[in-house]
């Protein structure tokens, strides 16, 4: 069976009779868990086995686990920090900021790696613009220069751990105000003005990112239809002028940002046809169930072979992991990173 292009989510913290049915339907192909899907490591391992087991290629398994304020499991996890820190780490010393960036990568992916759950969304590129009311400190920097260091850093530490990174939002969001959650945001820049934006992503995919992520902002000088399922933004400059072989995401098309569109199938029928090969619906069984009955069929031999290498690598289950000298290492350095600086109050001293 091959996996289609829908990405959904389950009620609780096992598999109800009702998801086992829906997760074997050919148009899905992922699952993406929420905190009421965790209690602790060795439930949601055990969840992650049985959602891997349910078909052959498995399921692909996400979170959003960020750090900050997005970070869906952290009873036993490691606290991961807001991407914001890292850029102020950066900006006291680039080669630290960068090296704990890489660091923070590697933590997040092998903590998920060890219960079996094979991506996150992350990380997040867009700009620091202070704006945003739902980006916030998930943003790295203001620079793009430094956001795509930092970025493919944090790249290279998941990679290490064995999980594929996913850049989001693509082509921006750092610079709307509104929450695509709940509204429509616009960004009523010229293309030309968004060169700032989209440098990370050239640099990312440059160095081999396996996902990007589409956002759903409007930008009325390019297309009247959110980024997410714009044919220009998705199939013409993201697989065209910038070269991506890899998997393209769209936003959660329950979101306010995606009811421009339509109803749920024609969101759908948009995002397919703009290029993107997952589909996220999170939090209305009832039009999963209806657009899988309207869907048809959803078959592409070109978006399986991308999704298939979305699968984590092997990685040590987590007893190993906590174990390893490495683990105790980049926690002992997250703490010393949030200890505030010594100061001196003796006199002469700077």
């Amino acid at each position: 069976m091959s996996l289609g292009p829908l990405m959904i989510d389950i009620r609780g913290q096992e598999l109800e009779a009702a998801d086992r049915e829906l997760l074997r339907h050919p148009a899905v192909g992922g699952v993406v868990l929420f905190s009421r899907n965790y209690s602790s490591p060795e439930q949601v391992a055990r969840l992650a086995t049985d959602l891997h087991a349910l078909r052959d290629p498995p399921l692909i398994v996400t979170v959003d686990h960020e750090g900050g304020r997005v970070q869906r499991f952290r009873k036993s996890f490691s606290a991961l920090p807001p991407a914001r820190f890292l850029g102020h780490q950066y900006d006291l010393d680039a080669e630290t900021g960068t090296e704990l960036a890489r660091q923070c990568g590697w933590l997040l992916a092998a903590e998920l790696r060890a219960v079996d759950v094979d991506l996150s969304f992350a990380p997040v590129v867009d700009l620091d613009y202070a704006v945003s009311e739902i980006i916030g400190d998930r943003a790295l920097h203001r620079d793009p220069e430094v956001v795509a260091s930092l970025a493919l850093a944090f790249m290279s530490g998941m990679r290490e751990a064995g999980m594929v990174s996913v850049a989001k939002h693509f082509p921006g969001h750092g610079a709307v105000v509104a929450d695509s959650h709940v509204a429509v945001p616009m960004d009523r820049r010229e293309l030309i003005d968004l060169d700032g934006e989209l440098l990370p992503y050239r640099r990312l995919i440059a160095n081999g990112i396996s996902g990007v992520m589409a956002a759903h902002v409007v930008f009325p000088a390019v297309d009247t239809l959110p980024a997410s399922l714009s044919k220009r933004w998705i199939t013409s400059i993201l697989r065209g002028e910038f070269g991506f072989h890899g998997v393209i995401f769209a936003d959660d098309l329950s979101m306010a940002g995606a009811a421009v569109a339509g109803n749920m199938l024609e969101r759908a029928h948009l995002a397919l046809a703009a290029g993107c090969d997952v589909l996220p619906m999170c939090n209305d069984r009832p039009a999963v169930e209806r657009l899988i009955e309207q869907l048809g069929d959803v078959s592409d031999p070109a978006r399986q072979a991308r999704l298939v290498r979305l699968h984590g690598r092997a990685a040590p289950d987590r007893k190993g992991l906590l174990a390893s000298a490495r683990w105790q290492e980049v926690n002992q350095r997250l703490r010393r990173s949030f200890e505030p600086p010594q100061l001196s109050l003796e006199a002469g001293s700077a």
